[in-house]
């Protein structure tokens, strides 16, 4: 017959043993909870690599040079100044998207985040987590010189034709400021161009950033009516990423209080008749 001594030790042995057990359970949930809700970051983290979504069609933010075969423009710049931040040894690696694949190919993890002209808005926050603003954008049209359309009230009319690109906010913002236009939405923003100069549409609607872009260099083309809207660009990412998300909002200070931001800026937007580039970086 045991004693009654022997009976309250081996209760507190086996309590002490319930309770590391439980413990190190919880610790081990804790931590598995931890690395789903940042798998993104750490997989930055482990593999040295971060994969971004650019535009490819977009010139002076997001372009295929076809000379060099390589991207180049002001978010392929941005995206290489967040890389080194987030993770000094880390890889950039490049992934041509559209506006209309950009979030699922986020959501279903073939990148890592995006950074391409995409503003913030309440309902793409539903879906994803955006960064502060790096870039302060408006829409605007472009239309040819020769146009008698010279701001966005006077397309509001049914003989005005809007050309805008699927997948983007200003199909839904043109409709609001010119409801009796016949609004078109093309795949991208090359397609959009070409119609424009073809002259199947009198005015490309989008970000002035995009816009000022396409007339870069043209002599028939022009950026006209300032901006109509507020389309402050983040960078967008999946959720459950709040240590990538913090990461990143950290570089992008940086970016902007060490130089670098004005140094980019100035180097893509300083030339562009009508581009105030010392408002890009504006809160």
């Amino acid at each position: 017959m045991k004693s009654r001594f022997q009976v309250v030790v081996k209760s507190m042995l086996a309590a002490s043993a319930f309770a590391l057990f439980t413990g190190v359970a919880a610790t081990s949930n804790v931590h598995a909870a931890d690395n789903a809700k940042n798998e993104t970051y750490n997989r930055i983290m482990k593999t040295d690599r971060m994969n971004w979504g650019v535009k490819g069609d977009t010139k002076l933010m997001g372009l295929m040079n076809i000379k060099t075969g390589k991207l180049e423009g002001f978010d392929v710049e941005m995206a290489k100044e967040i890389t080194k931040r987030v993770n000094p040894d880390a890889k950039v690696v490049y992934t041509q998207i559209t506006s209309g694949t950009r979030v699922p190919m986020l959501i279903n993890g073939n990148i890592d985040a995006i950074i391409a002209t995409m503003s913030v808005t309440p309902d793409r926050q539903k879906v994803v987590d955006f960064s502060q603003p790096y870039f302060n954008a408006g829409q605007s049209i472009l239309v040819k010189k020769s146009s008698k359309y010279h701001n966005v009230k006077e397309l509001n009319t049914p003989k005005a034709r809007v050309l805008a690109v699927q997948g983007s906010t200003s199909i839904d913002e043109i409709k609001d400021f010119a409801p009796k236009a016949k609004v078109v939405g093309l795949q991208d923003y090359a397609t959009a161009l070409t119609a424009l100069k073809a002259g199947q549409g009198d005015a490309l609607t989008t970000d002035n950033g995009i816009l000022y872009g396409m007339a870069a260099g043209s002599k028939s083309l022009e950026v006209r009516g300032g901006t109509f809207t507020k389309e402050p660009y983040g960078v967008a990412m999946q959720k459950q990423n709040p240590k990538l998300v913090k990461a990143v909002n950290k570089a992008i200070n940086e970016i902007k209080t060490d130089g670098t931001y004005e140094k980019m800026a100035k180097k893509w937007f300083g030339d562009v008749k009508g581009m105030d580039w010392k408002e890009l970086a504006g809160e």
